[in-house]
């Protein structure tokens, strides 16, 4: 695991990590992992088989168990739990406050591990997560940590809902991330914070080329990438 480089990207919902994520794997041709999906699909499939949010055991037999595919067509990766294409499905807030919750049980985190590991492979791999660096990839060569303001974070998913034709509130939305944010920082296991050597850095006022290109900048300074 630690000769293929990796490059771990942590930091709250709405700072870019997905989206930035992407396009350096692309740029790099290295592997993606979106850890926050396999949450989401663990959460989706509880819904799914009638299984409580708070019944760690039966969750941890649910997440060791999932059957989750990631193909890419055309540019674009769908996400698929038992061949059924739920990609817009597990982003939606209420999805996304599911796999918090979800997230916050130490048994499903233990299941995941290991099949998030399995994404480690050759050429490289881009983790987007929460506790990529932290936890599932300790020994990463480069941990990033993005932030933005809890403000700046509810305008973007704002946006994008209504480009979306979804209807929104900001207000509320502020809240959610708010409350995200709390549970997410003040749980017992692997809480949401940068690794002691991950390199900080807010994108409130920075535009996504711009956060891409400074970590691919970042990259080629330790040598995993040529700057292109």
């Amino acid at each position: 695991m630690v000769s293929i480089p990796v490059l771990t990207i942590d930091g709250p919902g709405g700072a870019g990590k997905g989206t930035i994520s992407g396009l350096i794997a692309e740029r790099l041709g290295w592997h993606l992992l979106d850890s926050g999906a396999l949450y989401r699909l663990t959460a989706q499939a509880a819904v799914k088989h009638g299984v409580a949010l708070d019944d760690e055991a039966a969750l941890e037999a649910l997440a060791a168990r999932l059957d989750i595919a990631f193909p890419v067509e055309q540019g674009a990766a769908r996400t698929l739990l038992e061949g059924e294409d739920v990609t817009r499905l597990i982003r939606t807030e209420q999805a996304g406050e599911r796999a918090s919750r979800v997230a916050s049980l130490p048994g499903v985190r233990q299941s995941l591990l290991d099949r998030q590991r399995d994404f480690c492979k050759a050429p490289g791999l881009v983790a987007d997560g929460r506790d990529m660096g932290t936890v599932v990839f300790p020994e990463a060569p480069l941990k990033i940590f993005l932030t933005a303001s809890a403000e700046e974070r509810a305008r973007r998913r704002y946006q994008q809902l209504q480009a979306a034709g979804v209807d929104a509130s900001l207000s509320s939305l502020l809240k959610e991330i708010q409350a995200r944010d709390a549970r997410d920082t003040q749980r017992s296991v692997a809480p949401l914070k940068p690794a002691d050597d991950a390199i900080t850095l807010d994108t409130t006022r920075l535009s996504i080329p711009e956060v891409v290109d400074r970590l691919i900048q970042l990259l080629a300074q330790k040598g995993l990438a040529d700057g292109r």
